[in-house]
């Protein structure tokens, strides 16, 4: 039952502010932070020390499954069950992480190097939205613990330069917690609320975390807070420190790469030694440890040089953000640092001989971005109506056009939320149907950009070659995320679609998870990856039995009968309920198949030169 007072003096009835959480969903570290009695707090650990809470799942031996401090500890003790940094790989394809695979201690699935990844843990198989459901899960249960009432509307922060599809992936994770997110925030603009300076001017905001890096330009004045530009790298942060360093030490030991896949204790070992040696020699000049009998010593020269090709990379994101921005160095007048990995002395140093400026970092950079999102939500919820937020798209928005270029729309950096359009015609005479395909990136070929989705505008009225006028309307909102608008003028023809990924989950199963309890949205979860699970094995199934067909006389029988056996241990788990033994007989097939695949592939090519001179 709701509540209210009323106020005596006027008779006006005052209601109660809503409570809206602001989380920042980390690939090292989460937090989740409030607003009590005007001023931002960080939810603590039972013993008040700590804010962090790992990104780390364990999903243990009784089917329990533990996130945070208790999850990490079973990193080196059972890295095969312990998921940590899933938000590197939302929105991901397998192809995008290819050679950052080995140094994960967990199983991610590549039957398809173009699908968005899925992680598989004992027979179960996960996708990185439900497995950071689970971390916004556990933030959720801490900040209901402390402050003793039910949460269920949150600001989620992400890095500035994540893509659509990770901006809804994110959404969506935090719809399947049982959270109604009402505002996806960048992690930059976040920290610039949390820092609330006096003194009006542009600031830059230098975000380098544990997966992901990003810079944003504010203007800041009169409690108008407006993004200039934003610029960054989703795949760079203190992970690639950490990566940097094993891979030194491999080689100074003489170690294969390969061991790093297959012996998982040690790839998580050696990782682990890698981050205390990366926080050791931010205080010291040297780190010395041993594991397996092997001695790892690194020098802080040793490690700056290690690192200094990633931090240049930092410095061209702040070179491109200040060219977007048409700002010069000179007009900033201060540099803010957020996020863990800026601790790092190097870091500090050449961020602040770059800006020509003392970095300041006086707010601590790992619960900045929560504390921002916080204010966000008290913004949303009402309670601040002095300070307005205006950020930015950070990448272009278009669709293909003839020949495979990319027609852009919505440049990068436009103001959020944002609209705009243009007018096409047809090629073909007579043409019925119009192909929307939607893209975002910055090159000038759609192949070398994101596909977003596409949509049919059918049963345009038959017209000569460039006589239909089709004006296409892209409509970005808040959370930057896109509703594409095609309507035919002349006959008035409209259809409209917002734009989702592959995994995209419909806002009614989404609605369905909040009315109900987290266990029934499970469950409807596991509908929709039956449904896909079993679409994907059907694809499978038609392509071996051609498969089969073309390369027979290369087939041995007993080639041809095993196949022929996994097609239909695959057709017959098709008929079944189980999504995990589908997955598992498509790895199967998969695993079997692919040599008989190279095999094919070379004798198509030897036929095809059969006769020629090379």
């Amino acid at each position: 039952m709701a509540t209210f007072s009323i106020n005596l003096k006027d008779g006006t009835i005052v209601k109660p502010s809503e409570l809206i959480v602001g989380i920042d969903l980390g690939t090292t570290n989460s937090l989740v932070a409030y607003m009590k009695d005007g001023a931002a707090h960080c939810v603590k650990s039972a013993d008040g020390k700590s804010a962090l809470v790992p990104s780390v799942i364990y999903f243990a031996p009784d089917h329990q499954v533990i996130v945070g401090d208790e999850a990490k500890e079973k990193l080196i003790t059972d890295p095969g069950n312990t998921i940590f940094s899933i938000k590197r790989l939302m929105g991901k394809s397998y192809q995008d992480i290819a050679g950052h695979s080995a140094y994960f201690g967990y199983q991610i699935i590549d039957e398809d190097r173009e699908a968005l990844v899925k992680i598989r843990v004992k027979d179960k198989f996960y996708t990185p939205i439900e497995l950071s459901a689970l971390i916004l899960q556990e933030l959720k249960k801490r900040v209901e613990a402390e402050l003793k009432v039910p949460v269920s509307k949150a600001v989620i922060t992400v890095p500035a330069y994540f893509n659509d599809n990770q901006r809804q992936a994110t959404r969506d994770a935090g719809k399947l917690a049982g959270l109604e997110v009402l505002r996806i925030v960048n992690e930059p603009t976040a920290a610039a609320l949390a820092y609330d300076p006096a003194e009006s001017g542009t600031i830059a905001v230098y975000d380098l975390g544990g997966g992901t890096f990003d810079v944003s330009l504010l203007q800041i004045e009169g409690g108008i807070y407006e993004v200039l530009s934003t610029n960054g790298d989703t795949f760079l942060g203190g992970d690639d420190f950490d990566k940097a360093i094993v891979e030194h030490w491999m080689t100074q030991l003489g170690i294969p790469v390969e061991r790093l896949r297959s012996d998982k204790h040690f790839s998580q070992e050696i990782r682990l030694a890698a981050e205390s040696a990366k926080k050791h020699l931010s205080t010291f000049d040297s780190f010395d440890a041993q594991i397996d009998d092997l001695p790892l010593a690194l020098t802080r020269v040793e490690f700056e040089q290690l690192i200094q090709p990633l931090v240049d990379r930092t410095l061209q994101c702040c070179k491109n953000a200040l060219k977007d921005a048409a700002l010069g160095i000179q007009d900033i007048q201060k540099v803010v640092m957020v996020g863990g990995s800026t601790r790092v002395p190097l870091v500090k140093k050449v961020v602040s001989e770059f800006f020509k400026q003392p970095v300041f970092d006086e707010i601590n950079p790992d619960e900045v971005v929560a504390l921002g999102a916080a204010i966000q939500a008290d913004i949303l919820a009402g309670n601040q109506q002095d300070v307005l937020l205006l950020d930015v798209t950070p990448l272009s928005l278009g669709i293909e056009t003839v020949g495979g270029l990319m027609d852009t729309i919505i440049p990068r950096n436009s103001k959020v939320p944002s609209k705009a359009g243009r007018q096409y015609t047809t090629s073909v005479d007579g043409q019925k149907n119009l192909k929307v395909a939607v893209y975002q990136g910055e090159r000038d070929l759609v192949e070398h950009n994101r596909k977003l989705g596409e949509f049919i505008l059918s049963n345009i009225p038959a017209m000569p070659a460039g006589m239909p006028k089709i004006d296409i309307q892209f409509i970005l909102n808040a959370d930057g995320i896109l509703t594409v608008r095609a309507r035919e003028l002349r006959s008035g023809l409209e259809t409209q679609v917002e734009i989702k990924p592959t995994y995209g989950i419909t806002e009614e199963e989404m609605g369905m998870m909040l009315l109900d309890s987290i266990q029934n949205a499970q469950s409807d979860i596991a509908i929709r990856g039956l449904l896909e699970a079993r679409n994907e094995a059907q694809n499978l199934l038609l392509s071996g039995e051609k498969f089969l067909k073309q390369h027979d006389a290369i087939l041995s029988a007993a080639e041809i009968s095993e196949t022929r056996q996994l097609l239909q241990t695959l057709k017959d788990a098709c008929a079944g309920s189980d999504k995990d033994l589908i997955h598992r007989q498509i790895e199967a097939l998969n695993e079997y198949t692919t040599p008989l695949a190279h095999r094919a592939m070379d004798s198509a090519i030897g036929n095809a030169m059969k006769g020629k001179r090379v």
